[in-house]
C-alpha cells in the first residue's frame, strides 16, 4: 500500500486513490487550512492559505528531498512517499501573511454579520492569524446587491474565492456568476439581465467561507451559536438528501446539506431547502377529532363537526370504530417510515386480518431534472415509496397503489377506510375525495385540512417530516435512519407515537426498536440491524412492478 508521511506520521491510502494534500492530511488527524478548495469544485489554488512544504522519501535509501518552496496543498497530489509538513514555522508565518492580507480591506462587521460563529475568516483569524494588526483600520461601507431571489450579495466581504462562480459553472450549470474587473477592483457579480436563480442557488450560501452570500430567508433570523442541529432527511422528493435541520426552541430556522457520497454528495437543491415553512403554518390539523353523532334531523352540527378527542381516547376508541364498521382499507402513505408504515399495517390487521393494504398517493410533479454536476431533482415528491413497498410486499400487499384503493372502495368492498398523508401540498381533489363519501367510517390522517379531511368520521393531524424519527428509503433504495428534531406543535402526536401505542406497547416509542424487530425477521430490511451509519445503508430492495 502506498504511504504518505504526515508531519512524521506515516498513513496508508489506497492504491487507486487520488487524494491532495489537503485530503491526505486529514486521514492523519491534521486540518490544513483552506478558502477556494472544496472537494466538490475544480481546484484553482487562489486563495494560498494552504501552503505547506512538501517532499518525498527515497523508497530505496529512506532520504528525504524537500521542495525548496511553499507548495498549495490543495493544487499538490500525494503518491507513494510523499513527505507533507503542516506545522512547520515557514507554514505558520505564510498561513498569518495570507490572514493579514485578507483583513487589511475586509469589514470588521462580524457583530451584524450573519456568518458570524461559522466564518473560516475569523475562525483561521484566531487559530492562524497574527498576534497583533499592523494595518489602519479604515471606515467601510458594506456595499450589498441582490444577485437572486434567494440571495443578497455583501460585496466588501468577499474574498474572492470563487467557489460560487466554479459552483454555478461546474454544478448547476447556469453560470449566472462571474468574476468583474481586475486586480484590487475585482468582484463578484451576476450577468446583466441573468439573475442567480437556479434550483440549485442556495447552496453558494454554504460554499461561502465568509459572510459575502447572505440567505435571504435565513438572514438577521437567528445568531448561529443559538442553534441546534439534528442529522436528518429531507423530505420533499424521493431522492433523500441528508441534511442538517437546524433549529432552536423547536422552530426550523434552516436546512443545509449533510454530505453524504451516496445519496446527494454536498448539495441540496431550493425547494429541499426552503420547504420547511409548511411545518410552522398556522393552518395545520393540530389536534385529534370525531365527526359529532347527527342530530334528529339527520344533519351535523355546522360549523362544529367534530368533537375534540384525547389521544388516550383515541387509541381505544379509534379501533373499536374501525372494528365495528367491518371491511378495512389502509393506505399507507409514502411520508411515513418504514417503521411507521410497518406499525400501520400491523394494526390493520390486527383489526380486520383481511384488511385491504395499499401503498397511498405518491405526488409526482413534472419530471426528473438533473444538473451539469450530477445532482438530480426527482419528480416523485415523497421520501420513503421504495420503503413502504418492501412493507407492504411483508404484508402480502405488494404492488397495491393508491388507484387500487380508490377502485376497490369504489366497488363496495370496504366498509372503513384508514388514509394516511402528511402531505405539505394539496393532494387530492374533491371528485377523488366523494369515493371515500359512502363509508361507514373513514379516517384522515394528515397536515392540513383537505377534501377528504371535510369527509372524516376520525380527524388525526399528522407530523412533518422534522417531527418524526425513522428509517426512509430513497429511490436508490438507499435507507437513511434520523432522528426527531423538533417536537410537533402541542397536541400533535407523531403517527409512531399513536401506532406504538394502539399494539398495546409500553414506554415511549422507540423506533429504533422497532427498525431492529423489523430488520430481525424481514429478509429485505435485514441491512438495518444494528447501528445504522451516517450516511445510511444500501438495502438493495427488489423492485416491484
Amino acid at each position: 500500500m502506498p504511504v504518505v508521511i504526515v508531519d512524521g506520521q506515516e498513513i496508508e491510502i489506497g492504491a487507486d486513490e487520488r487524494l491532495n494534500c489537503i485530503e491526505a492530511a486529514r486521514r492523519a488527524g491534521k486540518e490544513i487550512p483552506h478558502y477556494c478548495w472544496h472537494p466538490g469544485l475544480s481546484v484553482v489554488a487562489s486563495c494560498r492559505m494552504c501552503l505547506i512544504e512538501t517532499g518525498q522519501r527515497d523508497a530505496a535509501t529512506g532520504k528525504i528531498s524537500m521542495v525548496p518552496k511553499l507548495v498549495p496543498g490543495c493544487q499538490t497530489p500525494v503518491k507513494d512517499g510523499t513527505v507533507i509538513v503542516t506545522e512547520s514555522q515557514l507554514v505558520k508565518d505564510s498561513r498569518a501573511r495570507v490572514e493579514e492580507a485578507l483583513l487589511i480591506d475586509h469589514p470588521i462587521d462580524c457583530p451584524i454579520c450573519d456568518k458570524a460563529g461559522e466564518c473560516l475568516l475569523q475562525d483561521y483569524h484566531f487559530e492562524h492569524g497574527q498576534a497583533e494588526r499592523r494595518a489602519d483600520l479604515h471606515p467601510f461601507t458594506s456595499r450589498k446587491r441582490d444577485v437572486g431571489p434567494t440571495v443578497t450579495l455583501f460585496v466588501d466581504r468577499c474574498i474572492m474565492c470563487t467557489r460560487c462562480v466554479r459552483f454555478t459553472r461546474e454544478v448547476s450549470g447556469a453560470s449566472e456568476l462571474m468574476v468583474v474587473s481586475r486586480g484590487s477592483t475585482e468582484e463578484i457579480d451576476v450577468f446583466p439581465g441573468f439573475p442567480l436563480d437556479n434550483k440549485l442557488a442556495g447552496n453558494v450560501v454554504d460554499l461561502c467561507p465568509v459572510g459575502a452570500l447572505g440567505d435571504k430567508d435565513f438572514l438577521y433570523q437567528q445568531r448561529v451559536w443559538f442553534l441546534k442541529r439534528e442529522a436528518n432527511v429531507c423530505g420533499g422528493c424521493s431522492a433523500g438528501c441528508s441534511i442538517h435541520t437546524e433549529h432552536n426552541q423547536d422552530t426550523v430556522y434552516r436546512l443545509k446539506p449533510r454530505e453524504n457520497p451516496h445519496v446527494n454528495t454536498w448539495w441540496m437543491c431550493d425547494d429541499g431547502r426552503y420547504g420547511w415553512h409548511h411545518l410552522h403554518d398556522q393552518s395545520r390539523v393540530l389536534s385529534a377529532g370525531r365527526r359529532r353523532e347527527a342530530n334528529s334531523n339527520g344533519h351535523g352540527t355546522p360549523g362544529d363537526a367534530f368533537e375534540a378527542i384525547e389521544w388516550a381516547d383515541v387509541v381505544t376508541r379509534l379501533r373499536d370504530d374501525l372494528k365495528a364498521a367491518g371491511r378495512l382499507a389502509v393506505a399507507v402513505s409514502p411520508m411515513l417510515t418504514v417503521e411507521e408504515a410497518w406499525m400501520l399495517c400491523a394494526i390493520a390487521r390486527s383489526i380486520d386480518p383481511e384488511a385491504f393494504l395499499t401503498l397511498g398517493h405518491v405526488p409526482v410533479v413534472g419530471a426528473d431534472e438533473t444538473f451539469p454536476g450530477g445532482f438530480t431533482i426527482r419528480a416523485e415528491k415523497c421520501p420513503n415509496r421504495k420503503g413502504v413497498e418492501e412493507v407492504l410486499a411483508l404484508y402480502g400487499a405488494g404492488g397495491r397503489s393508491w388507484d387500487d384503493l380508490l377502485a376497490h372502495v369504489a366497488a363496495g368492498k370496504a366498509d372503513a377506510a384508514w388514509v394516511t398523508g402528511g402531505y405539505p401540498t394539496p393532494w387530492i381533489d374533491d371528485t377523488t375525495a366523494a369515493t371515500f363519501a359512502d363509508l361507514e367510517c373513514l379516517v384522515v390522517q394528515d397536515l392540513f385540512e383537505s377534501s377528504l379531511m371535510k369527509l372524516a368520521t376520525w380527524r388525526l393531524p399528522a407530523a412533518g417530516f422534522a417531527e418524526r424519527a425513522g428509517t426512509w428509503v430513497n429511490v436508490a433504495h438507499h435507507a437513511q435512519s434520523f432522528g426527531q428534531a423538533i417536537k410537533p406543535p402541542a397536541g400533535v402526536w407523531p403517527e409512531g407515537r399513536l401506532f406504538w401505542n394502539m399494539l398495546g406497547r409500553r414506554g415511549l416509542y422507540d423506533p429504533v426498536g422497532v427498525r431492529q424487530q423489523i430488520a430481525g425477521s424481514a429478509a429485505p430490511f435485514a441491512a438495518l440491524a444494528g447501528d445504522v451509519p451516517a450516511n445510511g445503508v444500501d438495502l438493495r430492495v427488489r423492485q416491484l412492478a
